[in-house]
């Protein structure tokens, strides 16, 4: 028999992607699925973020999401018919973001599943319990149970494994109602987010509007109370867009907003990421992509430990990732109090900004459509060595983010490709000088899986990620710096590397 299994409840795009990522480890994972198939059907999340493509490439579906997706970098916000203000990100290596539907990233990576024997996936495969012990967790099925050496709940809002677990979900469901309607169209918009406060083709509420591939748009709209898409004059709604252009529905469904965060994400052998561990507004795509983000960091995490880490690891996975849920669930709570205001004198607020943005650039300042996803950073993470020197980190959503421990390493084209690219597999030393090499290799040695490699064999120039002459930075699997160390010291490395996997810190010189 080969190793035990970690055992994933959930094949949507977050436990997919655990899969994935642990089988580059490999690390072999049974995966239970409740539906009896794959519903190709509807799409919710739709854009994907810069940093998550990196995370997508590890896990082998980006190029393929790239090639078929609609990239766009602008996004604009409107009030009745004034633009207001727009925001652009700059084009790189990898597209700031890419629209593509959440159902098919989801065929991608069920295609990479069933080419991977290290994946094991079962549909109509309800979790019905699980019990552990001291070497792991039998997980119950109407099957039969499956042994593993860990749980991890990627099963949705309503996720077994998290009431299971007895954890709780916390939060608040908005009475607002929300109707998606994908639509296949030939209209003349640019492919920009768009995003309206009070159109007239909506008045006194808000529409956004983002294209997708093979043509097909995503229109958003707030409805008001009792909205039912099985009488409403869909056509009439979607003919105040469209005009007299022909259209077909492609998918519609109508939603409420939640915002909550589990109490926990972990107890015990058991986890719980996406969706079932924090559910916030779409406006943002602060869902899926932060969902991705924590399938990577519990990966690579249950793998080190697999292999001799310390268990107390596993800990920095809620450290780190709740950590990111509650800034997410702030950013989007403001959204919402922007958005769906919850009394009169919120809503007389709203209306008096967005009347005086039109001409006051001040005003638009306070106007929240949105503040789009982005990574969190793990500046004050227990695995994290703090600089030599404090740097401060700004954390208001979309400022730009020193190079410094906690943040993602910057990437740069490299040969063969891309720096971020070389993560994924293990931790990445990068040293400033070639003469290092040799000694970073003896520093870490027989630790875990570590890749040393000097920035002038990579064509880089250290003053491009904040160091100097005689620099070392310590990359994590996930791409975030552990430490950057502005002179090299051999000891120094090890500390950092120790306390990166979870190992009693040593303490690191401040030479």
């Amino acid at each position: 028999m080969g190793p035990a299994p970690v055992v994933i409840a959930g094949a949507g795009p977050v436990g997919l992607a655990t899969a994935l990522l642990l089988a580059r480890w490999r690390v072999p994972t049974v995966v239970l699925e409740a539906a009896a198939r794959r519903d190709p059907t509807g799409s919710k999340a739709i854009c994907f973020q810069r940093d998550v493509l990196d995370i997508l490439d590890r896990v082998g579906v980006a190029a393929a999401m790239v090639a078929e997706g609609v990239t766009w970098t602008t996004g604009r916000t409107y009030f009745r018919e004034h633009e207001l203000f727009s925001v652009t990100f700059p084009r790189a290596q990898v597209p700031p973001w890419i629209n593509i539907s959440q159902a098919r990233v989801e065929e991608l990576m069920c295609a990479r599943v069933a080419a991977e024997p290290l994946i094991d996936l079962r549909y109509g495969s309800a979790v019905t319990g699980y019990h552990e012990d001291a070497d792991g967790v039998d997980v119950l099925t109407r099957e039969g149970p499956v042994r593993g050496t860990h749980l991890v709940g990627a099963d949705g809002p309503r996720s077994a494994v998290r009431r299971l677990a007895g954890i709780d979900f916390p939060g608040r469901s908005f009475d607002d109602l929300f109707l998606i309607c994908d639509i296949k169209a030939s209209l003349p918009f640019p492919s920009e987010r768009r995003f309206y406060f009070d159109p007239p083709w909506n008045p006194g509420r808000q529409v956004l509007v983002h294209q997708c591939p093979d043509s097909v748009w995503r229109i958003d709209w707030q409805v008001p109370p009792g909205f039912d898409p099985a009488t409403a004059d869909l056509d009439a709604m979607i003919r105040r867009i469209t005009g007299s252009l022909p259209y077909e529905i492609v998918w519609l469904t109508v939603y409420r907003f939640h915002s909550r965060v589990a109490a926990a994400f972990g107890r015990g052998r058991a986890f719980v990421a996406g969706d079932a561990a924090h559910l916030f507004a779409p406006f943002g795509a602060r869902g899926l992509n932060s969902g991705l983000q924590d399938a990577e960091n519990l990966a690579w995490k249950l793998a080190l430990v697999r292999q001799g880490a310390p268990s107390a690891l596993l800990d920095t996975y809620e450290l780190e990732r709740r950590a990111a849920a509650l800034v997410n669930l702030a950013v989007t709570g403001r959204t919402m109090e922007f958005l769906v205001p919850q009394s009169p004198g919120q809503w007389e607020w709203r209306r008096r900004v967005l009347e005086r943005a039109v001409d006051d650039p001040e005003a638009r300042r306070s106007i929240d459509s949105g503040k789009l996803a982005e990574p969190y950073w793990y500046v004050d993470s227990p695995l994290t060595t703090p600089p030599a020197v404090p740097v401060a980190v700004p954390t208001e959503p979309g400022a730009a983010r020193p190079p410094v421990p906690g943040v993602l390493c910057p990437d740069a084209r490299v040969r063969g490709g891309r720096l971020r690219q070389r993560f994924g597999d293990g931790f990445v030393v990068l040293v400033a000088r070639e003469d290092r090499v040799a000694a970073a290799a003896s520093a870490v040695a027989g630790t875990m899986s570590v890749e040393v490699i000097a920035l002038p064999d990579l064509g880089i120039i250290p003053a491009s990620l904040g160091a100097g002459s005689d620099s070392v930075h310590l990359v994590r699997p996930d791409g975030h710096l552990a430490a950057v160390l502005p002179v090299f010291s051999a000891a120094d490395l090890t500390a950092a590397l120790h306390r990166a996997t979870g190992r009693k810190a040593r303490t690191v010189s401040r030479a």
